[in-house]
């Protein structure tokens, strides 16, 4: 394996002002190398990225890096530019830029490496010794751990001068900037704060040790999405919090090069757990019983001190939480994973959203099949199906209406889980394990009054809160073991039951029929503004939030055994406009590829079939590098289709499948003219924004629109790193 970086990567005196400029400066000497072979391709994967998010961190740290197939190695230049380069961070510009390119698959070895520059991000001392350093060969070595910090000769008044210590405490600013979506091989931020100690005092309430004397112990996981940067930087916030508590902390890295477990033992042994991830804890139930914190990774960089504190705190409570991950099963709405449960560090907003998607996600596939199910139900057995007798009396095996009424009432059967499976996972998402008794029960009593969705929105979010406070009561040990299987379960139901069936039940209800009543009275031109509506909302953000609420909204209207006319072709109108965006960027590609760079034209040939299967994610990679002329275009298409489909009449029983459940549509050949026109319609638009741009001289390095590869996630949560 070749070095990653070397003295012909580095340039302490870069000549570049902008962070295009400094990205290409860094690239050709790359490419100089052999290690990209496509300085314009990889420059605009660089590009793409940039145009996600900023990557530029608090402590004068650019990150300027991308996954691309112009990569042949993975590979690292280092520039410094004493006036510093704006790279989008909170606190100024960069004077310390690290561009990291990594190709499509980087081998475990490399991803350790990388991993372990980003720790080394964190030390003070590394970035004031790469401000110090004058020449290349000991900035190379420094970077790849062959020289040590302390071998450089740091003048008073140098390195560091300007960004004492203490200006980590915005390091939360620069977690935020990168920690929302990691999809390549590394990222890093800026040295993370000391643990919270001051003036010597105990940065944590109470004392050091356990009850019985003995030093407190804790144990801790760390993972983000890529398994690279955040999961060690938490890692060893975490270790310098323990040791400045006085405490025994050991973390555990589930990383990209795989996790090495911790000893059962130690764990056994611990009288608190910290879990810090953005991605489920993996065997996650070898903690379960212990005192727990459980939050996102980047809480674990930013405010490991507080950590500490809040697991001691739950353990002098006598708190515990069960051990399963919430949330990370299940499909979203495009058939990709929805995030992890929101730990205590996000706000309420946003764990809010995360709850309610839990439930959504997990619901979608009864919404899949019980509507299938139904539509060939009616497809074989005629209109007058859902009439039938039951098929376990009147089933005739050579009758095409007896198949008929069978799939039909299979169908039937799937769609009455739904409320009692929404209401479950949302109560999971909050609580883990002990929320999905109370929050089926909740769910079953939504149906059984007629509450549907809401009902079964409410319910969820009333027992995952109920659980949530039994949790917080301080238990005495000798019954601990039996709050999970019995107390819990028993108290929460019947919290929810008295809820439902005596206090919001029946204004849920009622609220629910109004709803009801409201969509299957839309005719004419409030039809058809609701259809240009929701295609907007669809094609905003490609699978973001936005998207999400008008795909929930669909779901829910259909997540009924006979939802009306209006309701079906909602559903069809969200989905026709889902189907849009990457269907007119494969267009596009296609009938006028010169205005695409290679890496999206080969990108463009997957958005057709991603198009044709109804997956909106398909488009953003495009949306990612050209955002103004993408997604307006986008918008405008999806908007005509939604009307279109609407005023066509056309209806839709399944949540999903794209031009596959073409068979099963209400007038399937106008429901594919409104997609035909809204594809057009974004196609012309793509074509003539980007026709009517201006070319930049440095080339495609400063304004490309092209990207690596589609995000693997799709948005449902878009990922960058």
């Amino acid at each position: 394996m070749s070095e990653m970086i070397t003295a012909d990567l580095v340039d302490l005196d870069l000549s570049a002002d902008t962070k295009e400029a400094a990205a290409r400066a860094l690239a050709e000497r790359m490419a100089a190398l052999g290690r990209v072979t496509d300085l314009d391709g990889f420059l605009a994967d660089v590009a793409a990225r940039e145009a996600q998010m900023p990557t530029g961190l608090d402590g004068g740290i650019g990150i300027p890096h991308c996954r691309s197939e112009h990569v042949t190695e993975p590979t690292l230049a280092f520039g410094r530019k004493a006036a510093g380069i704006d790279f989008g961070a909170p606190d100024g510009p960069a004077d310390l830029i690290f561009l990291i390119a990594a190709p499509a698959g980087a081998d475990d070895a490399h991803l350790t490496i990388l991993s372990a520059l980003a720790r080394q991000l964190t030390n003070t001392a590394f970035t004031a010794a790469l401000r110090a350093v004058d020449d290349t060969e000991t900035a190379a070595a420094l970077i790849r751990g062959d020289r040590t910090p302390a071998s450089v000769d740091v003048p008073a008044g140098a390195g560091n001068a300007e960004r004492p210590e203490g200006s980590g405490a915005t390091e939360a600013g620069a977690a935020d900037a990168v920690a929302s979506a990691e999809d390549i091989a590394v990222s890093g931020t800026a040295p993370v704060p000391s643990a919270g100690v001051e003036d010597g005092s105990d940065p944590v309430p109470g004392t050091t040790a356990a009850p019985d004397g003995r030093p407190f112990r804790v144990v801790a996981v760390t993972s983000c999405p890529t398994g690279i940067a955040h999961t060690y930087m938490a890692a060893e916030s975490l270790e310098n919090a323990g040791r400045e508590a006085g405490i025994e902390l050991v973390v555990e890295t589930q990383g990209s090069a795989g996790f090495t477990r911790l000893d059962p033992a130690v764990i056994a042994a611990a009288d608190g757990v910290i879990l810090a991830h953005d991605v489920p804890v993996r065997e996650k139930e070898r903690f379960a019983g212990k005192p727990t914190v459980d939050v996102g990774v980047k809480a674990g960089i930013n405010r490991p001190a507080e950590l500490v504190a809040e697991v001691r705190e739950k353990a002098a409570r006598g708190e515990v939480t069960a051990g399963s991950a919430p949330g990370s099963a299940a499909g979203s709405a495009s058939g990709t994973p929805v995030e992890r449960t929101g730990g205590t560090g996000d706000g309420y907003g946003t764990r809010l959203r995360t709850w309610l998607m839990s439930g959504v996600s997990y619901m979608v596939p009864f919404v899949a099949a019980g509507g299938l199910l139904i539509a060939l139900g009616f497809a074989i057995g005629g209109w007058q199906v859902n009439k039938a007798p039951s098929v376990m009396d009147h089933f005739v095996w050579t009758q095409a209406d007896s198949w008929g009424a069978l799939l039909f009432q299979i169908g039937g059967v799937a769609f009455n889980f739904l409320i009692p499976v929404l209401a479950g996972y949302i109560a999971y998402g909050m609580a883990d394990r002990p929320g999905l008794v109370p929050g089926f029960v909740g769910g079953s009593i939504a149906l059984t009054i007629n509450a549907g969705f809401l009902g079964g929105l409410a319910a969820g979010l009333i027992a995952g809160g109920v659980v949530m406070a039994i949790q917080k009561v301080r238990i005495p040990a000798a019954v601990r073991g039996i709050m999970p299987v019995v107390v819990i379960p028993l108290i929460s139901s019947a919290v929810v039951g008295f809820l439902m069936f005596v206090v919001i039940g029946k204004p849920i209800a009622s609220a629910q029929k109004g709803m009801t009543d409201w969509l299957n009275g839309l005719t004419g031109a409030n039809a058809v503004l609701l259809g240009a509506l929701l295609g907007l909302m669809m094609c905003f953000d490609l699978g973001g939030p936005v998207n999400k609420v008008a795909y929930t909204f669909a779901t829910a209207g259909i997540a009924v055994a006979n939802p009306g006319d209006s309701a079906m072709k909602i559903m069809a109108a969200v989905m026709a406009a889902g189907m849009v965006p990457p269907l007119a960027m494969a267009l596009a590609t296609t009938v006028r590829a010169r205005l695409f760079n290679p890496t999206e034209r080969e990108n463009g040939k997957a958005a057709w079939v991603l198009g044709a299967s109804f997956i909106t994610e398909g488009a953003i990679p495009f949306a990612a590098a050209d955002p103004l002329r993408v997604i307006p275009s986008a918008m405008a298409g999806g908007a005509v289709t939604g009307a279109l489909s609407m005023t066509f009449g056309a209806t839709l029983r399944a949540p999903h499948g794209g031009i596959f459940v073409v068979p099963l549509i209400g007038n399937p050949f106008l429901y594919l003219i409104a997609v035909a026109a809204g594809v057009g319609v974004t196609t012309a638009l793509v074509v003539v924004l980007k026709g009517l741009r201006k070319r930049s001289p440095s080339g495609a390095g400063a304004e490309s629109t092209g990207t690596g590869a589609v995000s693997p996630a799709g948005s449902k949560e878009p990922v960058a790193a």
